[in-house]
């Protein structure tokens, strides 16, 4: 990291000195617009990511932007439009998909251990005894709310595993001043299968997802962030119970991330699943939170995911 850009320059120099990073801005324009300077992190609210990843690769930054990618999928498109008009690489920062667990799981369901796949559920939550109206997460006007916060890691997950669009969603909601709180999601699938996910600010720690199929399932209890750094696991379940468990020893999935992103940059062989991926997310997200707001169910006409 050379360089570190905040709303005013005491704040950024502040931060700088803290972290030994030895540039600071006092906007956001300086930073984007320094030519010795090859890639950003985005890690401010989702209202603002379009206007600066925009202005960002049109000064021919790459950009990997904190999730959820936009505040709707319109402009995530634009996002990845002006990335792809200017040769930069966009990625959103979903981890778990970067950890090597990760193909390891994609493996055992792709080879038949589970049979045919019927069901994918998911969750993610934490629990906010108190909600802080101030948090950028419980702000309307910053796109704030679970499911994006939240629900958007259960979203992926759900995509990832099946390989494909839902054809119609279904949601439901328990709203505060206009934010999602509380967030329940149905998908349908071609072929029979079928998915449903929950995120909350209001209920105990959970990050799991389960796939299941006509033989087995896997579960991983903790695939957003390993409880255990040091040893991410995950297990197949059949009709006797537990029947294989598997770990990966020592992989640390924002190490993971950064080093792809940087192999990236560096290269300059860009990737676009990374962003069809997103922008696949964001499809889903805006089809789940248009039914919460409705209540009925909102069909989806978007191609197989390739």
């Amino acid at each position: 990291m050379v360089a570190i850009a905040s709303r005013t320059k005491e704040r950024a120099e502040n931060w700088a000195s803290e972290h030994d990073v030895e540039q600071a801005y006092g906007s956001y324009e300086q930073l984007v617009e320094d030519e010795s300077i090859d890639a950003i992190y985005l890690p401010t609210p989702p209202t603002l990511h379009a206007e600066w990843t925009i202005k960002a690769a049109e000064c021919g930054k790459h950009v990997l932007c904190e999730k959820p990618l936009a505040a709707n999928v319109e402009e995530s498109i634009a996002m990845s439009t002006a990335c792809q008009e200017n040769g930069v690489q966009l990625m959103d920062g979903v981890m778990w998909v970067h950890h090597e667990r990760t193909p390891k799981m994609r493996q055992m369901i792709e080879n038949g251990t589970l049979g045919k796949l019927r069901r994918v559920t998911s969750a993610f939550s934490f629990n906010w005894d108190k909600i802080p109206y101030d948090n950028i997460r419980a702000k309307k006007e910053l796109a704030g709310g679970s499911l994006g916060d939240l629900g958007y890691y259960c979203v992926r997950a759900i995509l990832w595993a099946f390989g494909a669009f839902p054809f119609q969603v279904f949601a439901t909601a328990r709203y505060e001043a206009g934010v999602d709180l509380n967030f329940s999601g149905l998908l349908w699938f071609e072929g029979e299968r079928i998915a449903s996910f929950d995120s909350a600010f209001d209920t105990g720690s959970r990050k799991w997802f389960e796939v299941a199929g006509t033989k087995a399932s896997l579960i991983c209890d903790d695939f957003v962030i390993p409880w255990n750094e040091e040893s991410a696991r995950f297990w197949i379940h059949n009709a006797s119970g537990k029947s294989a468990e598997y770990k990966v020893e020592n992989a640390i999935q924002e190490v993971n991330m950064i080093e792809q992103f940087s192999r990236i940059v560096q290269t300059g062989k860009l990737e676009p699943h990374f962003v069809k991926d997103a922008i696949n997310t964001m499809h889903v997200c805006d089809a789940l939170s248009e039914s919460a707001r409705r209540n009925e169910i909102v069909e989806l006409e978007l191609p197989e995911l390739s």
